[in-house]
């Protein structure tokens, strides 16, 4: 089951363009933690082929260290440069301490903690008494490994110097609303703070304003794109299962589901505007002079939904180097199956039907 309804071609579209040529789009990376190697296949297979010309990235969280490494890669060595920088990023997260690379401390959720006794209402009473201590108490020295792994794996200068623009979101605290940082501003601590789980972490300050993870308002944030000088294709890879085949019932699994919900709301209602817009564009109700105020964005997508369903939320924190490959390759085979079925689109048409869902 997925959300996105992969569009039929109708007889009077325009014919998709000439096979030759690389083809400018954007890619929209959301967060997920480790689920973010899924999202490292995706992008390891899209290079392999490389008849993408990615122009924009625009991402929060996981996905806004992807898009780093992706252009910090593709500056050092092109394709192959960005495919090397990718798995780097990669080993230097499992290389880390483990899970904690994405917050999780490890005190409830040990390793060998067999799965039975997770599911106990005295294990949950133990991860509620947790989740009830500030990170400020049980990590009072802020310590996070995250920072290594990003100075390892990331070239911030070429990031700041490339033509390829980099949007990362973060949620500024004491302003309530959803900060983008662009690419001349990207340091550490702007992905830090993408990333920064407020129940976990510190919040990270920047310029005078905490922030936290950029998911709770903008994940990944779609709204610059049709603002900025962008390509009209995008290419949005999610993390985040959006449908479900079955109603959760147990209290892990509803925590699980609501964590997929608060995470995919700011997605879900950015989708549901441009399915808005393109509707009224469609049904040709704007005047002459509305229509140039307005894009007529192609939309595609890599959803996570057939690929990511059965991991659960604590799955986030797994950074086993077993379980990240295992995620990269079901992110190549999606990327696959992209390619074969919509790559045609890009230029011509979208791919999903955004109406068939929000109109």
């Amino acid at each position: 089951m997925a959300l996105f309804k992969r569009r039929a071609r109708a007889a009077n579209d325009a014919p998709a363009p000439p096979t030759d040529g690389r083809r400018p789009v954007s890619l929209a990376l959301q967060g997920g933690g480790a689920h973010g190697a899924f999202q490292w296949g995706v992008l390891d297979r899209l290079l392999e082929d490389d008849r993408l010309d990615v122009r924009v990235v625009t991402a929060a969280s996981a996905g806004a260290m992807n898009g780093a490494a992706l252009i910090s890669g593709l500056a050092a060595g092109g394709p192959a440069g960005a495919r090397a920088a990718l798995d780097k990023l990669w080993r230097e997260v499992n290389q880390s301490g483990g899970r904690n690379v994405f917050g999780d401390s490890a005190i409830w959720s040990a390793a060998f903690t067999p799965g039975w006794l997770k599911e106990t209402p005295l294990w949950r009473a133990g991860e509620t008494l947790a989740l009830s201590m500030s990170p400020y108490e049980f990590n009072p020295f802020n310590l996070n490994p995250l920072k290594r792994v990003l100075d390892a794996a990331i070239d911030f200068e070429a990031v700041r110097a490339s033509d390829i623009k980099l949007l990362v979101a973060a949620t500024a605290v004491r302003q309530a609303r959803s900060r983008i940082f662009r690419s001349a501003e990207i340091t550490p601590e702007v992905l830090m703070a993408s990333a920064c789980l407020p129940h976990l972490f510190h919040a990270v300050e920047i310029e005078g304003e905490p922030y936290w993870d950029g998911g709770y308002l903008a994940n990944p944030p779609l709204w610059p794109l049709f603002y900025d000088d962008t390509p009209d294709d995008v290419l949005l890879v999610t993390l985040n299962p959006i449908e479900r085949a079955e109603a959760p019932r147990g209290a892990g699994e509803i925590m699980d589901r609501l964590n997929e919900i608060v995470f995919n709301a700011p997605l879900m209602a950015e989708l549901r505007a441009v399915a808005f817009v393109q509707e009224l564009l469609e049904s040709g109700r704007l005047t002459e002079d509305a229509r140039g105020r307005y894009r007529d964005m192609r939309m595609h997508a890599i959803d996570a939904d057939a690929w990511l369903a059965g991991e659960t939320l604590s799955s986030k924190f797994n950074t086993e180097w077993t379980y990240l490959n295992r995620l990269k390759a079901r992110g190549r085979e999606a990327a696959t199956e992209w390619l074969d079925a919509c790559f045609d689109a890009v230029g011509a048409r979208s791919s999903i039907d955004l109406q068939a869902r929000f109109t």
